[in-house]
């Protein structure tokens, strides 16, 4: 099969471009962006979506362009890159909105909780602010966001032997303070 002249420039293109010539880099993204900014267009919710998932492609093609063994492969490669990165701002979006939803439903979970919160809640609040910076930060992990060791521990980038003592030294400590303002 005779191949186009358009594709064998791209091909003379992309083989330049991987021995390091910027001008022919360009020149495949004066080329290909029309193309790409197509395709975005029509997997994105709106413009802006769809050049950010074009400029990453783009930053991609140009990370990963040495790898690409066959020349002739470059569009089929560059337009499954705009996919992919369309398809992962897809998913960000969904996570926001679930993770603003059950931001919402926590705040409201938690103003339901303080209408019936016991008045020693801003004792225990008062104690732990006084815990030093390290176990403040493993309580309010575990306790307050509902993280488990490992979690706390990936967070903080310690073991989780260390989690567990830091957890345990905070309870030691809130202990003693809020049986102390109890007196």
């Amino acid at each position: 099969m005779t191949a186009r002249p358009e594709q064998v420039l791209d091909e003379l293109l992309v083989l330049d471009a991987q021995a390091g010539d910027h001008a022919a880099f360009t020149q495949l993204v004066k080329r290909w962006q029309p193309r790409l900014w197509r395709h975005a267009r029509l997997l994105s919710d709106d413009e802006a979506s769809a050049w950010d998932a074009v400029q990453e492609a783009w930053s991609a093609v140009m990370r990963g362009l040495r790898a690409l063994d066959d020349p002739a492969d470059f569009g089929t490669w560059a337009l499954r890159i705009v996919t992919n990165k369309c398809a992962d701002a897809v998913r960000r979006r969904t996570r926001q909105r679930r993770l603003a939803h059950h931001a919402a439903e926590q705040a409201n979970l938690k103003h339901r909780d303080e209408e019936r919160e016991p008045r020693d809640a801003d004792a225990v609040r008062a104690a732990v602010s006084s815990l030093p910076e390290i176990l403040r930060a493993a309580v309010s992990l575990h306790y307050a966001c509902g993280l488990t060791v490992a979690q706390v521990a990936a967070v903080l980038a310690i073991p989780a032997g260390t989690v567990k003592s830091r957890l345990s030294d905070a309870r030691s400590k809130l202990r003693t303070t809020l049986e102390r303002n109890e007196q």
